[in-house]
């Protein structure tokens, strides 16, 4: 009698390119065909395929409407991105994704608020100097798993968010201009939101309880707020009572110290007159 050995999982990027290749066959489209009618280049839409690239999810917008399968492509999509997670990180993107209210202060300006760009030179930096072929595509990756995280912002009902920016966080710009102005314009356009508040927290208010971490406090429908903490090499989820009441009223102090909204919307727009035409 043969050995029975266990099938390993199929892995999330596999099951999608398997369903992307499906329908490419079914409608009786060659790669090469489909490259020409929807735009994308032949050799991205192989890796899609492959499972060696997690796309946008605007690609799987597209292709989901030009197969005629509804937001089939979207849904699974939204799986496959758990396994670009790394294990710690999934806890916070499981409170970000299903939070009715957060509020954040942060020491670089965040992922919900990051333009396509911009993310990619700050991932690319994280990836070093010089981006090889290999790592070109780990940062690839890693923007459109950024800007997926950005669709909560424009569901229904919408989270309530407050970003409370250091001011550091708007004096460090990245080498392009272009991208570093496009960044704050993208930072005044998101302050414009009726579910989001800005507000900088500048450098003459001084030492304060935040100034080494990244914040997050997430409230859902029902039960207790959460935090999340992430530093130098670390990210942890506190769920203690207590522990999250003082986090809560060392937010309560940084957004006292912090420039109104109004305020800080003047503030980032002196910043991008600043860059110049």
């Amino acid at each position: 009698m043969g050995e029975v050995v266990d099938a390993q999982p199929i892995s999330g990027r596999v099951m999608l390119g398997q369903t992307l290749r499906v329908l490419r066959e079914k409608a009786g489209k060659s790669l090469g065909r489909l490259a020409d009618e929807t735009g994308y280049d032949k050799s991205y839409l192989s890796r899609l395929e492959s499972g060696q690239r997690l796309s946008k999810a605007t690609v799987m917008e597209d292709l989901d409407a030009f197969y005629g399968t509804g937001d089939q492509l979207i849904r699974l999509w939204r799986d496959t991105r758990k396994d670009v997670i790394k294990d710690t990180y999934k806890g916070f993107m499981e409170l970000e994704a299903t939070a009715r209210v957060m509020w954040l202060f942060q020491l670089r300006v965040p992922g919900l608020l990051q333009t396509e760009e911009y993310a990619r030179a700050v991932l690319s930096g994280l990836s070093g100097a010089q981006t090889t072929a290999g790592n070109g595509e780990e940062v690839e990756e890693q923007v459109a798993l950024r800007m997926g995280r950005q669709e909560l912002l424009h569901r229904e009902p919408a989270p309530n968010v407050r970003v409370i920016l250091d001011e550091g966080a708007l004096r460090r710009p990245v080498p392009h201009a272009q991208v570093w102005a496009d960044q704050l314009s993208h930072l005044l356009e998101a302050s414009e939101s009726p579910n989001v508040v800005l507000q900088v927290l500048p450098f003459k208010a001084g030492v304060h309880d935040l100034m080494d971490s990244h914040l997050w406090l997430f409230w859902q429908r029902t039960g207790d707020p959460v935090a999340y903490v992430e530093g130098n090499g670390f990210g942890q989820v506190i769920d203690d009572p207590d522990k999250v009441l003082s986090y809560r009223l060392s937010y309560d102090l940084v957004r006292d110290a912090a420039l109104t909204p109004v305020e800080s919307t003047a503030f980032v727009k002196r910043l991008l007159e600043e860059c110049g035409p």
